[in-house]
């Protein structure tokens, strides 16, 4: 069992979630994919537009375990952000609560995806932690994040047609 392009497109797939997810849709979560946790913070300045944002890594983090059953982790991160008046700590509780909410409802959905990608054999980690991010981080706006993992087998047995001899 060796394919290359076993991968589970968490991008498209959290896209589609925040396009049809009523309480995304009446917060006016804006989705956006961006690259590491700088990206995130760049994406919230610069984006005047909207409050809301549902945003998607495409950075994956990874290793490769090396045993009897070898398979490759990946770490897709999403991060959520909710703008609010400076200062207002009532505010960024309630923005809490919401992405608390969002997050829940995700993950009902998620559940499901869990049992189809398991058909194309790739492996969600069913802990998923949620995690605020310190006020601190960007004023005026509360942010959280949750990290997803996925395991593939993958193929290491040795192909002595991939070497110079």
């Amino acid at each position: 069992m060796t394919d290359k392009n076993i991968n589970w497109d968490a991008s498209s797939f959290f896209e589609r979630l925040a396009s049809k997810n009523k309480l995304a849709k009446t917060e006016e979560f804006r989705f956006c994919r961006v690259s590491g946790l700088e990206g995130f913070e760049e994406a919230i300045q610069h984006l005047q537009s909207t409050a809301n944002f549902i945003a998607v890594s495409d950075i994956s983090q990874g290793y490769t375990e090396l045993n009897t059953t070898p398979h490759t982790r990946r770490v897709k991160t999403v991060f959520f952000a909710m703008r609010h008046a400076l200062d207002d700590m009532q505010a960024r509780q309630e923005c809490m609560d919401t992405m608390r909410e969002l997050f829940r409802q995700f993950m009902s959905v998620l559940i499901q995806e869990k049992t189809r990608v398991e058909e194309e054999h790739i492996y969600l980690d069913p802990r998923i932690s949620f995690q605020e991010i310190d006020k601190y981080f960007l004023s005026g706006c509360a942010c959280a994040f949750f990290q997803i993992a996925t395991d593939v087998y993958t193929d290491l047995r040795y192909n002595e047609e991939e070497w110079e001899l």
